[in-house]
């Protein structure tokens, strides 16, 4: 089948679950999806079906954008409401400005600590594996960029944001630096992913939907396109062979193509000389 498919995630199910009902579904084993949503998560989830699976490596570097709700006075081992409470205190009410000038200290790029609930490998094993076994680990610090934050309420014991930030990023982690920089702690209590790059989740199909047959599926191509330069090749069997080609393009990357059938992406290796990172035929 060799195509993609941009899912609503719902609440209560982890990303797991979802693509093994992908599975059911469209009646194969390979099934892939490009980012992990915790269970009570929501929002795009992109799927990858069949030899699609080989575009994963070229959608996960996407931006992301979240809306995240927040509730002070309390936080729990994994930050958010799925965990146990570790710590609770008396909490103040911060104004407007507050919330903007802390987020402003978080615009551009900043070094994260993950939190242990995450599927980040350490010495071959995932950060989550060692929690769940009680092991001390230390984690790796990682660079992110959060381009953008906006406050979209602010209530009584809480607030929401919305957050766009490069791939990598853990919303959970950010709220936390976000609050011990005023002096607060917090839990996440909801989170939607409402983008990855230039799918947005009004162009998600619902997961009942999906089940029931109405769906829309989307080429390679067209999952692709706003991402790269796209360069029609007239020679598709030295694409096919992996060969080194000359370019006239100012672009590092690019996407090479055969009356849109997708045959690879290239990679600048040398001045107008690129080498293949990946045949997707």
């Amino acid at each position: 089948m060799n195509k993609v498919l941009f899912v609503n995630k719902p609440k209560g199910i982890t990303s797991f679950d979802l693509c093994f009902r992908m599975r059911r579904v469209f009646n194969t084993k390979s099934i892939g999806h490009t980012g992990t949503l915790d269970p009570n998560a929501t929002g795009v989830m992109i799927v990858l079906i069949d030899k699609a699976c080989k575009i994963n490596q070229f959608i996960v570097k996407d931006t992301k954008e979240y809306i995240a709700t927040v509730k002070l006075g309390f936080m729990t081992d994994t930050l958010d409401v799925d965990g146990e409470t570790i710590k609770k205190e008396e909490y103040r009410n911060p104004s407007k400005d507050e919330y903007l000038e802390a987020f402003k200290k978080f615009i551009g790029r900043y070094t994260q600590i993950p939190p242990m609930t995450s599927a980040i490998k350490v010495k071959g094993k995932k950060l989550i594996d060692y929690k769940r076994e009680g092991k001390a680990i230390e984690i790796p610090k990682r660079e992110v960029e959060i381009f953008n934050l906006e406050l979209l309420e602010y209530f009584e014991d809480g607030f929401k944001f919305k957050a766009n930030v490069s791939s990598g990023t853990y919303i959970r982690t950010l709220m936390k630096d976000i609050l011990e920089s005023m002096g607060l702690i917090g839990t996440l209590m909801e989170l939607e992913r409402t983008s990855v790059g230039s799918i947005h989740l009004d162009m998600c199909d619902n997961l009942e939907d999906i089940i029931q047959g109405n769906y829309h599926l989307h080429d390679i191509y067209d999952v692709l396109k706003d991402n790269y330069e796209v360069i029609d090749y007239p020679c598709d069997i030295d694409i096919r062979n992996g060969k080194r080609i000359k370019l006239d393009t100012s672009s590092d990357e690019v996407m090479i193509v055969k009356d849109k059938e997708v045959l690879a992406i290239y990679g600048r290796e040398k001045g107008n000389i690129y080498r293949s990172i990946r045949g997707l035929f």
